[in-house]
């Protein structure tokens, strides 16, 4: 019986607990009050009004951050952490005690963060997660740097332990220590990303719902009538020709659209700086941020789900991204930095190279798909046929004859739901299962067949009018955007592909 990895010289390794780092309290109330700012500004601001006394009115919301403080105080007292031969154990709460086992075996991604604050003070947030859970296993707020990198190297080594046991690393794999790099994205790359999404719009919409949602209704009609009135007025009286004010609206929107692609560019500059993709002791390991610097890693055996996918304007300059699914952690916000992306955005050789290269047992691309019968392509339209007569009805109530124009996207969705129909597909062998759909935005999605956990047979009332089935397949950890699932088969051939496929599980075991 092999021992485990000795602890790096960094860690503790007396058996004993120990504490965070002694600045963890004032991160944990930075953290506090990113939360609760909103409601303390608000009470600060709107609590003098009236007949209160201004003394009072200043005092709650210092008593309210006093208390932020003291909270975050008793936290890094009552967290401590232990690392044990094969585990780690965490205690936190002072009123209510927690105590969690976490198996260096079971944590399926290691992730460690650092915000422009942590590289002043030289420290990390450590955060594991494990098969499932929403939330991480264990946040430690803080670590010294040196001490979140040691950790993180030594749950990549003990936890290959129990794989190693069971055969499944070659043994070239298993001895090679050193960092191979499969994927780097330089400054151009990133500038180019950036001009090819649509972050900016993102950002823009997200500022909107918050302004919605704290500044009253009334108050944005108000600005945006006078903004509109102000603007339109001064092209008026500066261009009295419509031809010219029609030039000077374009321009203005032009002027728009760049300033969203500016923006675009820097926000992916600020989270895919120096994006690095690389592998060692077969663990996937992503280092990515400018300003904010994140280092996330998952074992290769834990992936469970994969994902291509491609916009139109990303395949004219033959690009793609490259996204996979772990039994870790929950459905993907937008402050989760977890291992998620292996290709942001990379040419299509450079993906498929990337997939070779993990799963070499596969064939990818497949080198034959299973088209759909193109009957009931128009169901994908559905909801526009539906919505677009009813939008049409009222515009044409409140507009006259050219509310009528809205009919004109039935055509366009018609023509769309066709594509997409013609464009589906499926894939299945010993190996895995693919699926693929989209047509102005592409996607291909597959996994193999040892990491399908159960199948699951759907009819709907239109299924069953048009004689189709569909077949879902659940894997652990799939928060993908795109369901694993053979839509719109034959109901036979639905019903003959799960039969083929419960019987391949029954003979193969589960690789968790």
């Amino acid at each position: 019986m092999s021992l485990p990895p000795p602890l790096p010289p960094s860690l503790p390794g007396d058996g004993h607990e120990h504490r965070l780092h002694p600045w963890s309290w004032l991160f944990v109330l930075l953290m506090q009050l990113r939360h609760y700012l909103l409601p303390l500004v608000a009470l600060l601001v709107f609590g003098q009004r009236g007949d209160r006394d201004p003394m009072w009115a200043h005092l709650i919301p210092l008593s309210a951050i006093a208390a932020l403080v003291l909270v975050s105080v008793l936290q890094y007292l009552s967290y401590r952490y232990r690392i044990g031969g094969d585990a780690i154990t965490v205690r936190s709460g002072l009123l209510s005690r927690n105590r969690r086992e976490i198996p260096f075996a079971r944590i399926h991604n290691v992730e460690v963060r650092q915000n422009p604050l942590h590289r002043l003070f030289g420290v990390a947030e450590l955060r594991l997660e494990s098969a499932g859970g929403v939330r991480p296993e264990a946040e430690m707020r803080v670590l010294k740097l040196d001490q979140a990198l040691a950790l993180e190297r030594l749950v990549r080594q003990r936890g290959q332990a129990p794989q190693a046991a069971a055969g499944d690393v070659p043994q070239d794999a298993a001895g090679d220590e050193t960092e191979r790099v499969l994927l780097h994205l330089s400054a151009g790359d990133v500038v180019r990303m950036g001009l090819l999404t649509n972050r900016g719009w993102t950002l823009v919409v997200a500022a909107f719902g918050v302004l919605s949602q704290t500044v009253p209704r009334q108050v944005i009609d108000d600005a945006i009538e006078r903004g509109g009135r102000q603007v339109f007025g001064f092209v008026r009286d500066l261009h009295p020709d419509m031809t010219i004010a029609m030039v000077l609206l374009a321009a203005g929107l032009l002027l728009g659209w760049l300033a969203l692609r500016v923006l675009s560019v820097v926000l992916t500059v600020l989270r895919y700086h120096g994006f690095t993709l690389s592998e060692r002791e077969r663990r996937l390991t992503v280092s990515t941020g400018l300003l904010s610097r994140t280092r996330s890693s998952v074992a290769r055996r834990r992936i469970q789900a994969w994902t291509l996918r491609e916009g139109t304007l990303q395949r004219w300059f033959g690009l793609r991204q490259l996204r996979i699914d772990s039994a870790a952690g929950g459905p993907s916000r937008d402050d989760d930095r977890a291992l998620r992306e292996l290709a942001p955005l990379a040419p299509a050789a450079t993906c498929e190279g990337l997939v070779k290269h993990l799963l070499p047992q596969l064939q990818w691309p497949p080198a034959q798909w299973h088209a759909l019968p193109q009957r009931g392509w128009w169901r994908l339209s559905l909801g526009s046929l539906v919505l677009v007569p009813l939008l049409a009805a009222g515009a044409y109530w409140r507009w006259g004859p050219w509310g009528l124009l809205v009919l004109g996207w039935l055509p366009v969705a018609l023509l769309v739901a066709h594509r997409q129909m013609a464009r589906m597909g499926w894939h299945l062998d010993g190996q895995f299962v693919a699926v693929r759909g989209g047509w102005w935005k592409r996607w291909w999605r597959w996994a193999e067949l040892d990491k399908v956990q159960g199948l699951r047979l759907q009819r709907s009332p239109l299924d069953k009018l048009l004689g189709t089935a569909s077949l879902q397949l659940d894997t652990a950890g799939a928060h993908g955007d795109v369901a694993l699932a053979l839509n719109y088969l034959p109901q036979a051939q639905a019903q003959q592909v799960m039969e083929q496929l419960a019987a391949a599980l029954a003979r193969r075991k589960l690789r968790w």
